[in-house]
């Protein structure tokens, strides 16, 4: 076996011991030497001490997809040494501390084992019981480096930028690099079989996750006012973007705060917050989980009927209840498409991967605005929170915030009677006013029944019509979400759908199956609602693939209400255990549904 640039390793520590900037280091140094890489990282969502794994891709391909194929394990946790030497592929390899020894229990036949005195090592070469705890992981860092063929000059770079301007911390954790790296050119044949050889692949390309690049692409769409409960696994995309506006919305003159960062009591308030700083001319919005949004439903739905904009970034975790914390899923499709009690109905934007939660995060205020209405970004932990590698994020200068049929104060001079809730053109968009711009833009806003001119009713009739308009306005708005993305095969009459995060497992797949002989052409849907193309696409297979990850297939739900395209076209495939989906979950489940047709 000698597959240069194309294995999976796994790293097996406890939380809170310090692995992550290790961890870091591993994928950096990769990333620098050319090489395509993405990590997953696997933690747990309660206290210190209890075990977290982060696993890494090499793909000379570039597929970023999970793979639950390990090459070699890196088991540093006594507690899971049996889950890890279980998870290590046939002719793999386990590196272990050997300071103590391991039980011959765990010993497979197939598995190369690499015993490195880690703990005596850093005991013997560094001061403070912390230090070498910490020591340690990066002395591991360093026989990965030996074992992999990392170019240990960028290691030292990369150590450079960090520690440059602290010579200590820079001296101790190049010794413990060197002492991992010395001894595993010692003692092993290095490097192993699966080993890296520099590319030019990366160049074009960063390395970040989604909840860092959603809260600049807040930034960039000007938001001004962000509101939150604290969630796994949306937090650190406030904090992301609370960074951001210490450095970017702040005056350069007087130095005020140009942007206002709320922690509220709970979700409900939080998007509270939002709903009032929107109508009141600001961009907003918050960052929750499926939880946040169940506590969301009522002001949703306030939102919904006043017709006030608001952004909600939606980061999936498993549920339900509280589920698990730190697993991902797609599990919030059919919720934040219809939230709120009554007939509500809302736009969705579904990114893939970092990138495009950049991008659609900047779409989803300009369609807030432009419709007068709550749009939700999908994310999910895995994109949020895990290291992706994406091609660079670029930006048009010319780019100006789309507010939509705002009336400023010259056009209200001209308005004989301002009328909030009156369909003036027949798009079924009202027009809207910001408060103080002038005296002919005052109204009521009304979560109650209203009729168009803005006045209380319990009408039947008028009522019907404001929500009836309301509702072709959404409609409408399909045409202005981000179209699906499409490929074709030569030779397929299947299809393969999908949405947001799994997009990476079908790409992956769609390769692998081919050369079984079963080309699929593919859909990926970016947005809800729906547009005629999604629905031509499922007309135009017998059989279509429905991809996703939850257990009662939302995805496909949601196709058969909004396309009427016939249950008999649209075959389930589904993966809801928590971890990203792998190309594995995806062929598998296509061929089983192959099998039972046949």
């Amino acid at each position: 076996m000698n597959r240069t640039n194309d294995f999976a390793f796994k790293i097996g520590t406890a939380n809170g011991t310090g692995s992550a900037s290790a961890n870091g280091l591993i994928m950096q140094a990769i990333f620098r030497m050319g090489v395509p890489v993405t990590g997953k990282n696997v933690f747990p969502s309660n206290i210190q001490g209890l075990p977290t794994w982060y696993e890494i891709r090499v793909s000379k391909h570039g597929y970023t997809a999970r793979t639950p194929d390990f090459d070699l394990m890196v088991a540093l946790n006594p507690a899971t040494y049996a889950k890890d030497v279980a998870e290590v592929r046939p002719n793999g390899w386990l590196l272990y501390d050997s300071t103590w020894p391991l039980d011959e229990r765990l010993k497979r036949a197939d598995v190369t084992y690499l015993g490195i005195p880690l703990a005596d090592m850093c005991n013997t070469a560094f001061k403070g019981v912390r230090e070498r705890i910490l020591m340690k992981n990066i002395a591991y860092a360093g026989t990965l480096a030996a074992l992999l063929g990392m170019d240990t000059a960028v290691i030292r770079e990369l150590l450079t930028e960090k520690y440059g301007a602290k010579k200590a911390l820079m001296d101790s954790n190049q010794k413990a690099v060197d002492l991992g790296y010395n001894f595993a050119t010692e003692n092993f044949k290095c490097p192993l079989p699966i080993h890296l050889d520099k590319m030019d692949a990366t160049k074009d390309s960063i390395l970040i996750d989604g909840n860092t690049s959603a809260a600049l692409g807040a930034l960039y769409a000007g938001a001004t006012v962000g509101a939150w409960y604290p969630i796994t696994p949306a937090t650190s995309l406030m904090e992301a973007f609370r960074g951001f506006c210490k450095k970017y919305r702040r005056d350069p003159d007087t130095k005020k705060n140009l942007a206002c960062i709320l922690q509220a009591e709970d979700e409900l308030a939080a998007i509270g917050m939002v709903i009032g700083a929107a109508w009141a001319g600001a961009r907003a919005f918050t960052p929750t989980a499926g939880p946040g949004i169940s506590l969301m439903n009522e002001f949703i739905g306030l939102a919904y009927y006043a017709e006030v904009p608001a952004v909600v970034f939606d980061v999936q975790r498993t549920g339900p209840s509280t589920g698990m914390p730190t697993r991902t899923q797609q599990g919030d499709l059919m919720l934040c498409a219809y939230a709120s009690h009554g007939d509500t109905r809302h736009i969705c934007l579904y990114p893939s991967d970092p990138r495009e939660a950049f991008e659609l995060s900047v779409k989803a205020f300009d369609l807030a605005d432009r419709f007068q209405t709550p749009v939700f970004v999908l994310s999910d932990l895995d994109i949020g929170m895990n290291d992706w590698m994406v091609p660079k994020l670029t930006w048009d200068d010319s780019y100006r915030p789309d507010r939509g049929k705002v009336l400023s104060a010259a056009e209200l001079e001209k308005v004989k009677t301002f009328h909030r809730y009156l369909d003036v053109d027949g798009d079924g968009i009202p027009y809207w006013t910001l408060p103080g711009t002038h005296p002919k833009g005052a109204y009521f806003t009304r979560g109650s029944g209203h009729n168009k001119f803005g006045a209380y009713t319990e009408d039947a009739a008028e009522y019907t019509e404001v929500l009836d308009r309301i509702a072709r306005k959404i409609q409408n708005a399909a045409k202005a979400i981000p179209a699906p993305l499409m490929q074709s095969r030569s030779g397929a009459k299947m299809g393969l759908v999908t949405i947001g995060g799994c997009h990476a497992a079908c790409v992956e797949a769609m390769d692998l199956l081919a050369k079984d002989g079963v080309p699929l052409n593919y859909m990926r849907v970016r947005g809800f609602p729906f547009g005629e193309d999604v629905r031509k696409f499922l007309e135009a297979h017998d059989v279509n693939f429905i991809v996703e990850q939850n257990r009662d297939g939302q995805l496909r739900s949601l196709l058969m209400l909004e396309t009427e395209v016939s249950v008999d076209k649209l075959e389930s495939v589904r993966y809801y255990g928590g971890f990203p989906m792998s190309a594995h979950h995806v062929i598998s489940g296509v061929k089983a549904k192959l099998e039972r047709a046949a």
